[in-house]
Parts: C-alpha cells; sequence; structure tokens
C-alpha cells in the first residue's frame, strides 16, 4: 500500500474517532427550543402533558400522528373534541378541521401564529406582540377568575386584536407596563365551536411542573364537552439526539452525505496512487558578467588610477561613435564636434567640454582627478543617451 495512502486513511480514521468520542463525551445542555414535542423532557417540550392528558380527558383522548387533511379522508367521525398545540399543519388541514367544526365538532386551538384564512375565519384580524421578559395568563369568566399562571420564561407574548363581535374573551394576559390583551377566546362556527388560545407556553413541560400550574391548564379544557377527543401531535417517534440528526432525517441530504464520504474515500485512494513525485528544484547558472565588472571596478577604485578607468570610458566612447554614429574618430577637432553635435542634438558645450575630458584621458602625462572621472563619465553617457 502507498505510504501517502496510509498517512490519508489514518487522518480520516482519526477524525472518526474524535468525532465519536465528542458525541459520547458531550455534556448534557437544557434545550430551551420551543419544540412542543410530546416525547421531549426539555423545558419546552409536552412530555408531561402528554402523560397527564389521559387523566385530564378521562381516557377519551386518542392522539393522532397524521395530518388532518389525510386523517379525515380516511375515517369519518361523530361530531368530537380537536386539540392542536403548536403543530405546524398545513392549509388543506386547516379546512378540513373548520369542516368539522361545522358539523358539530369543538376545536381547541393552541397556536401562537394561526394561518390569516383561518383568523379571519375565527373573528380576529391581527395578534398582538409584547415583548416583556414576563406576564400572567388569566381567565376572565368567573368561576376560573381566581386561576392564573406566571409565564418568567420567554413568553410569546401574543394575544388577539380587532376581535369581532361576535367572539367571546376567556383570557387575557396581564403586564406590568402594558394593558391587558386577550389571549384566549371562543367563537360559533357552524354548529360547533372555536377555542383559541394565542400562548401554547403553558403546556410545556417547564410551567406544568410548577405548582398551582396544572389548575389553570384544566381550567382551559373544561371548556370542552365530555367526548371523544382527537390531538393532532407532531409525532410519535422519538427524536434523535445525534449530532448529525437533521441531516440524516432528510433522504436528500443524507445521500448527499454518504455520496461525499465515498466520493471522499475514492479521491484518497486514487490521490495516494497517483500523485506525482516531488520534482527538484533546479538554480539556474548564475550570470557571473555583473559581478566580474563589479569586482573590476571595485579594484580600479581601490588602486586608484583614474586617469587609465577616464582613458578606458573615452576609448569605449569612441568605439561606439564610430560604429553607431559612423563617425571617423582620428581627429578630434571642429569638424568632428559639429557632426557629433549633428548625429546627437546635445547642445554644442557639452561635445565641447567632453572632447577636452577625452584629450585629456588620452593624454598619458595629464593630471586626472577623481571629480574628472565623474565628469566624464556622466557627459559621455548623456551624449549616446
Amino acid at each position: 500500500m502507498n505510504k501517502t495512502f496510509k498517512i490519508y486513511a489514518v487522518i480520516f480514521i482519526i477524525v472518526m474517532v474524535i468525532l465519536a468520542l465528542l458525541e459520547v463525551n458531550k455534556k448534557e445542555t437544557t434545550d430551551w427550543r420551543k419544540n412542543f414535542d410530546i416525547n421531549e423532557k426539555s423545558p419546552f417540550g409536552l412530555y408531561v402533558f402528554s402523560h397527564e392528558a389521559k387523566d385530564l380527558f378521562k381516557n377519551k383522548l386518542k392522539k393522532v400522528d397524521q395530518v388532518p387533511y389525510e386523517y379525515y379522508n380516511q375515517f369519518k367521525k361523530e361530531p368530537h373534541n380537536i386539540i392542536v398545540i403548536e403543530n405546524d399543519i398545513d392549509k388543506e388541514s386547516w379546512k378540513k378541521i373548520l369542516d368539522q367544526v361545522s358539523k358539530g365538532s369543538d376545536a381547541m386551538l393552541m397556536v401562537s401564529r394561526m394561518p390569516k384564512d383561518i383568523s379571519d375565519s375565527i373573528g380576529y384580524y391581527d395578534s398582538e406582540i409584547s415583548f416583556e421578559d414576563e406576564n400572567v395568563l388569566k381567565l376572565t369568566d368567573n368561576k376560573y377568575q381566581n386561576d392564573f399562571i406566571k409565564l418568567d420564561k420567554f413568553p410569546s407574548g401574543r394575544g388577539f386584536s380587532f376581535i369581532k363581535p361576535n367572539v367571546e374573551i376567556l383570557g387575557k394576559t396581564v403586564e406590568k407596563k402594558n394593558s391587558d390583551q386577550a389571549n384566549f377566546i371562543k367563537v360559533k362556527f357552524g354548529k360547533g365551536t372555536i377555542y383559541a388560545h394565542s400562548e401554547p407556553l403553558f403546556l410545556t413541560n417547564y410551567y406544568l411542573l410548577k405548582p398551582g400550574s396544572i389548575k389553570y391548564a384544566q381550567d382551559v379544557f373544561s371548556y370542552l364537552p365530555d367526548r371523544e377527543t382527537l390531538w393532532f401531535v407532531k409525532s410519535n417517534s422519538k427524536t434523535s439526539r445525534f449530532f448529525m440528526r437533521f441531516v440524516l432525517a432528510n433522504p436528500a441530504l443524507k445521500y448527499a452525505w454518504w455520496i461525499f464520504l465515498g466520493g471522499l474515500v475514492l479521491f484518497i485512494f486514487f490521490n495516494a496512487k497517483r500523485k506525482q513525485r516531488i520534482v527538484a528544484v533546479i538554480e539556474p547558472l548564475r550570470n557571473t558578467s555583473l559581478d566580474f565588472v563589479k569586482s573590476i571596478g571595485n579594484l580600479y577604485l581601490q588602486e586608484g588610477d583614474f586617469h587609465d578607468m577616464m582613458a578606458k570610458k573615452a576609448q569605449y566612447f569612441l568605439n561606439k561613435v564610430r560604429i553607431d554614429l559612423l563617425i571617423d574618430t582620428k581627429e578630434l577637432d571642429t569638424e568632428f564636434a559639429k557632426k557629433l553635435q549633428l548625429k546627437t542634438g546635445k547642445p554644442m558645450e557639452m561635445i565641447v567640454e567632453a572632447i577636452d575630458l577625452i584629450k585629456r584621458a588620452q593624454d598619458p602625462y595629464a593630471s586626472v582627478m577623481k571629480e574628472d572621472l565623474a565628469r566624464i563619465n556622466k557627459l559621455l553617457d548623456d551624449i549616446l543617451k
């Protein structure tokens, strides 16, 4: 087996082991999500209510995990009670519920966000929202006026507004800084009755386990007659706590996850076998001409032989003039100066000064200073530009 493939395989195994250990050893944290799941023991699940509901409805309660549309298409029912607690059901299912109510059934709808066409049918046009940290749910009926429940943890603050005249208010939300608003209403619909409560949070585990809270829930459901009751729940299956539960719960995401893992394994396998060996970097040969020139220049500078350097610069210049400008350099006279001025376009003063310096460089007995070398170097370079 290729050595690189072994390394990839070991890394992959280590990553999977780390994920498994994190899943096994992760600490239990309180889940404060408002899931309203009958199997959840988290604060805002319905586990407690689900187990107490049988006694509350005198063993006449039936939990239905089908949507109302499918259920009522399969079964024809006599007038009965219907309960919906924060269940996101479809529009056609809502219509089926209204149809059953119109035929004599009673519905207890505990939903914080009612679909608009359903709320219009019930008898209100909008819902108010408060952002207070806590409030009190209180019934307005005289026989229940002493029963209330305090919501001190994440209340939705929703209530009913623009209520039609035929709607009876059964409960309200009381807050310190805001005026009271209706949260529990009753309306006749055909032969039946609809009860709508905008704050289903009081049925969750967190509040039902508080002393005295169960009485409020009993009072709310006491409005339903003593007969068969259907509770349309979200699901009867236990929700997995595996960290990949959302991906594995959706077929499309699940197949994409397995395809990704399979593709990753294939990539590692083929990449390890086909990977080209590293090609050594060969440094190109250095051009040492520049280093040579610098060395020679430093040598002349150290020796202080400015005259010789000046003579070589003059010789190089005259050679360029002969080859590039085609001017005879035998005699550095006035005629030479005129030709050089015409060919280069430089001022005559510059050319005359350059010729004088060239003649000094060619004279072996002339005295040359460092400044003369710098001056001739600049002049000759400027003329040939």
